[in-house]
């Protein structure tokens, strides 16, 4: 091999190796929850208005909130994930989730956190709370019953959970009418839908998926997507159950 052609073939091979070591481009894909139909009203606590302690710290009426709807149909608390992506948590060095306890409500009503991930809970609330975490006990699930008190001004609670679950209920057994749920997904690409309905994941790797949005209420709507190196928007429209 002369001179000239070793230079093109070290040249060829530098381009390849270059090539080889960069990383896969990933996009964010974006979109809109909404609600076609009017939803049942959300029935009020009036137990939290009975309550001598509770009363004192909210004053305004309560109601569940089963359905978040703003005016424009947009709905919230929709736990929007990929299919495909399981088994890639990097719930073990991600930033702690917070679910509070503040004027005996759990805060917020839904989120999602990855397997593996600290959750602490807190007692923003100058009384006794206790935090109850009740999984399903489903074949294969390591997610495990917990019952913990926690005082007023007492330390964070930390949870972790080792198996994917949709909607892992929390609840008070001293306030009966708290109520959390937090869905646990086996990787980090996924949301829930703010108060108007936006949501984004973001840096997803490329390949063909299924994404998939829960409601507690509305049910389960999925698209099939193909993610590239750019973003994309997939809206969702639930119908009233």
């Amino acid at each position: 091999m002369n001179i000239k052609n070793m230079s093109n073939h070290t040249n060829y091979l530098t381009a390849a190796l270059l090539v080889a070591a960069l990383p896969a481009f990933a996009g964010d894909i974006t979109g809109k929850i909404t609600l076609r139909g009017t939803p049942p009203p959300n029935p009020e606590v009036r137990d939290l208005a009975n309550d001598a302690n509770c009363s004192k710290l909210v004053k305004e009426k309560v109601n569940m909130p089963f359905y978040v709807v703003s005016p424009d149909g947009a709905l919230a608390d929709v736990v929007i994930s990929i299919k495909g992506l399981e088994g890639k948590s990097t719930g073990a060095s991600a930033p702690p989730a917070v679910l509070d306890q503040k004027g005996c409500q759990y805060i917020p009503y839904v989120m999602a956190i990855q397997t593996g991930q600290t959750l602490l809970v807190k007692n923003s609330d100058p009384l006794l709370h206790n935090v109850h975490a009740t999984p399903v006990k489903a074949e294969g699930s390591k997610n495990k019953e917990t019952n913990l008190p926690q005082l007023a001004g007492g330390p964070d609670l930390e949870f972790t959970f080792p198996s994917a679950e949709k909607f892992l209920r929390f609840k008070c057994d001293v306030h009966p009418w708290m109520f959390a749920y937090v869905t646990v997904v086996d990787h980090p690409y996924f949301d829930v839908s703010a108060k108007d309905g936006t949501f984004r994941i973001k840096n997803v790797p490329p390949g063909k998926y299924t994404l998939e949005a829960s409601h507690r209420k509305a049910g389960e709507l999925t698209k099939e997507i193909e993610v590239t190196d750019g973003p994309q928007t997939v809206d969702f429209a639930f119908d009233v159950k």
